[in-house]
């Protein structure tokens, strides 16, 4: 499960995240700048626990951190011109991979942060790549291009279902199914929004957008029946499984698949706030 994991994380760090910063900088001192802090991460899952891995985490977690602040300025500023619901979305795509920057140095550092499990810091660091920085992005993004409630509820859903699920680890079962079903509900309305932008793009970004947007309704309910399963004596599908099944379905099907379509999208049709860096 572990190579699963890491390998999911290595394309956060160097591809979703990439991606994501195209799409919202104007500029591209934040894109080149984010290289040093990715490749110290990603040499970090892969090498032995120990004094190295935990200085090139450290690295990682500096370079988040730097990030954090960018789009917490960025995200006062959309506040400030009256929306809402999309300075949330940013905001926390901007701040979760510090969560799970955290989570990698002290999984490094053999520290069980929180009292968590080893394993359990393995995984949070690779939720708050997708869950966190990729879902929150593309609601943000969808916000500004498709018209309607939709996109709006998914805008301010996404961010809240994450931070319901994040205190979830720290309250008890009961909440993090709490954050799923919210969580649920807006990767559902985000996946929409991307079947909604299929009208008008080439035949690409329409299957691109399609498998994004389709993913999400099989691999949220795997994660809906995990969360249930921990509350209520229901079938759910081991760790390793979850993995195997919604982890890769989501960074392949969802993410990379969502982030290359919106890419692809001419600009008068993606028009984002972007970050002035």
């Amino acid at each position: 499960m572990i190579v699963i994991v890491h390998a999911v994380v290595s394309l956060g760090m160097l591809v979703i995240l990439p991606l994501g910063l195209h799409l919202v900088s104007s500029g591209t001192t934040l894109r080149r700048w984010w290289w040093v802090a990715a490749v110290p991460g990603v040499l970090a899952l892969w090498l032995p626990r120990g004094p190295v891995s935990i200085t090139l985490a450290s690295i990682y977690f500096a370079g988040t951190g730097v990030l954090a602040i960018v789009g917490l300025f960025a995200a006062r500023r959309v506040l400030r011109e009256g929306r809402a619901g999309k300075a949330v979305a940013m905001a926390t795509a901007f701040g979760t991979p510090a969560v799970a920057a955290l989570a990698l140095v002290a999984e490094r550092a053999s520290y069980p942060l929180f009292g968590f499990k080893l394993s359990v810091l393995s995984l949070t660091v690779a939720h708050f790549h997708f869950a966190g920085f990729a879902a929150a992005l593309v609601a943000f993004l969808v916000a500004g291009a498709v018209p309607g409630q939709a996109a709006d509820l998914a805008s301010y859903s996404v961010p809240v279902g994450t931070l319901v699920v994040l205190l979830g680890f720290f309250v008890g079962d009961w909440l993090e199914l709490v954050g799923a079903v919210i969580l649920t509900a807006g990767m559902w309305l985000v996946g929409w929004c991307l079947l909604r932008l299929r009208a008008g793009a080439d035949q690409v970004t329409r299957v691109l957008l399609a498998t994004s947007g389709g993913v999400l309704a099989a691999t949220m309910v795997l994660a809906l029946s995990w969360a249930l399963g921990h509350v209520v004596d229901t079938p759910y599908l081991p760790i390793e499984w979850m993995a195997a099944t919604h982890g890769v379905a989501n960074a392949l099907g969802f993410a990379l698949c969502g982030l290359l379509a919106l890419r692809r999208l001419t600009p008068d049709r993606l028009a984002p706030d972007k970050v002035d860096a």
